[in-house]
């Protein structure tokens, strides 16, 4: 199934904080992004979105690894899902404050509609970030 194995590999692509020129091979132009999240709030773009996770992973959180614990496809409606544990402790610049040194372990959804070009044409990310805020020492 190529739009799942497409979606499998932008996940993990966006999650090892390849950036957009390691996920745009899988997303459909200006495809939109949602979250209902205080730090992305500004973020309404895939491509937004996946550059967001490079500059988090590589300058605030560096080293940061995430654990994929369950991963599904409808058919039916061409939705990919992932759930996964964030690993993250705030070690470089970035962030509200200067490193912490404290560490983060944030579960996490991603919702993926995928287009019939296989590629992603929606995301949506379900995630509880005050409570990763707090465990970095951010609030």
């Amino acid at each position: 199934m190529k739009a799942f194995d497409n979606a499998k590999k932008f996940f993990d692509a966006c999650e090892s904080s390849e950036g957009w020129a390691g996920c745009k091979q899988y997303v459909a132009t200006n495809a939109p992004f949602t979250a209902q999240s205080e730090p992305l709030v500004e973020v309404n773009t895939v491509e937004a979105y996946c550059d967001w996770m490079a500059g988090f992973g590589t300058v605030t959180v560096p080293g940061a690894t995430y654990d994929l614990h369950t991963s599904s496809y409808d058919e039916n409606t061409n939705t990919a899902i992932f759930y996964a544990t964030y690993h993250a402790k705030h070690t470089g610049e970035g962030g509200p404050v200067p490193p912490t040194n404290k560490e983060t372990h944030s579960d996490y959804v991603y919702v993926l509609s995928m287009g019939a070009d296989n590629k992603v044409e929606r995301m949506v990310k379900i995630w509880n970030a005050p409570w990763a805020m707090k465990e970095l020492g951010w609030m």
